[in-house]
């Protein structure tokens, strides 16, 4: 597994210094960004190539948030592709091994220039090597939405919300839904799914549910199409 070591910072944590669940998901895309730098698969590789990993679904459980000035070591490995389609376990740790939160995702690579998904070319497949999956439970990519949401003031997408693809960042979905939700929820899992790319000066409305024990945001079009429906459990 690729690692990498760090220690949380102040402007990660919240009103208890504990890392925010939001900043836990930045670790794990910053480290599956510093692997595939590392393999010489990064955004150089990608844009020569008019590639680029989109991301399906996350699905993040967490066993406990690290404190302000913890030392933590966060680690990526895929486990497998099929067609045009990747999957990549995370696992963040305690400087002694204790594990502290883990992740499983699903890619697609895309043809920029096509606009559709293609196989990883031999390079990818023979540096990323496949190792065996997390030990953890693994639930359904697609998240059902419960019935009679409530719609929220809408969101312009602006230039902070942009990655290197141009497009709304994974992590900057889960922003805006949080910002939807109560701030005293204590989040043991994220699940996201991730329905289809929004871009500079896109409208995005919120759509909020709640069920016991669980807040879903449904961050829709003008046409109540989600772009991408992010799910807190407690």
């Amino acid at each position: 597994m690729y690692t990498f070591e760090s220690r949380i910072r102040y402007s990660e944590a919240d009103m208890n210094d504990r890392l925010t669940i939001e900043s836990l998901l930045d670790y794990f895309q910053d480290c599956s960004t510093f692997h595939s730098e590392d393999l010489g698969l990064g955004v150089d590789y990608l844009r020569k190539k008019h590639l680029a990993w989109v991301l399906n679904a996350w699905q993040i459980d967490v066993e406990r948030f690290p404190k302000v000035a913890e030392y933590v070591r966060i680690g990526t490995a895929p486990y497998g592709f099929k067609g045009f389609i990747g999957y990549r376990n995370f696992l963040m740790e305690s400087r002694e091994g204790e594990r502290l939160a883990c992740a499983s995702t699903i890619w697609t690579l895309l043809d920029l220039e096509s606009g559709k998904p293609v196989t990883p070319p031999p390079e990818m497949k023979e540096k990323y090597i496949c190792e065996e999956k997390l030990d953890m439970e693994y639930l359904p990519r697609k998240i059902k939405l419960p019935e009679n949401g409530e719609t929220r003031s809408s969101v312009m997408v602006a230039r902070h919300h942009l990655d290197t693809n141009h497009h709304v960042n994974n992590g900057q979905y889960v922003r805006m839904a949080l910002d939807e939700m109560p701030d005293h929820i204590l989040a043991r899992r994220l699940r996201v799914e991730y329905k289809k790319q929004a871009h500079l000066g896109t409208e995005i409305i919120p759509v909020y549910y709640q069920e016991e024990g669980k807040y879903i945001v449904s961050l829709n079009d003008a046409e109540q199409v989600p772009y991408a429906i992010v799910e807190i459990t407690t």
